[in-house]
């Protein structure tokens, strides 16, 4: 039996995390990152972000399978817990921008990188302890 390749993957389209208190993580992202909802409820909030959506749901809340309206489908349940770590692209040249915008925030940066292949890592947390990264292109070989 020859093992068979996999089709191709086209890119990431969800990402998400998950809040103890929505309020105050919509204000964060929303103030803080300047993301505006493409869709939110008592549940979760969708953030575009790029080509892909950031996703952040009430702690909780996706526990059980949801069923969608008019026959669509369901989802199943998804939870996650401890900190997580998303990273964000952003242009080379906003940089010392986010640095002053972050810090016009109270926002700690907790670490920075400066990647061999040129791109550079700002780190630092959202309200729930959330490794948020802000980097340049430059990181890895497909950005």
């Amino acid at each position: 039996m020859s093992a068979q390749q996999a089709p191709a993957i086209h890119g990431v389209i969800e990402t998400v995390l998950y809040t103890a208190d929505m309020a105050r993580a919509r204000d964060f992202f929303e103030t803080v990152l300047g993301l505006s909802p493409h869709n939110a409820d008592e549940r979760f909030t969708a953030y575009p972000a790029g080509y892909s959506m950031l996703l952040v749901f009430q702690q909780g809340q996706t526990d059980d399978t949801v069923h969608l309206p008019d026959d669509m489908g369901t989802i199943p349940p998804h939870d996650g817990g401890g900190r997580q770590h998303v990273a964000l692209a952003i242009g080379r040249d906003a940089l010392t921008a986010w640095e002053a915008h972050l810090a016009a925030h109270d926002v700690v940066i907790e670490g920075r990188t400066h990647w061999p292949p040129g791109g550079e890592s700002l780190y630092f947390r959202d309200p729930d302890g959330h490794l948020l990264e802000l980097v340049t292109p430059g990181l890895w070989p497909n950005y």
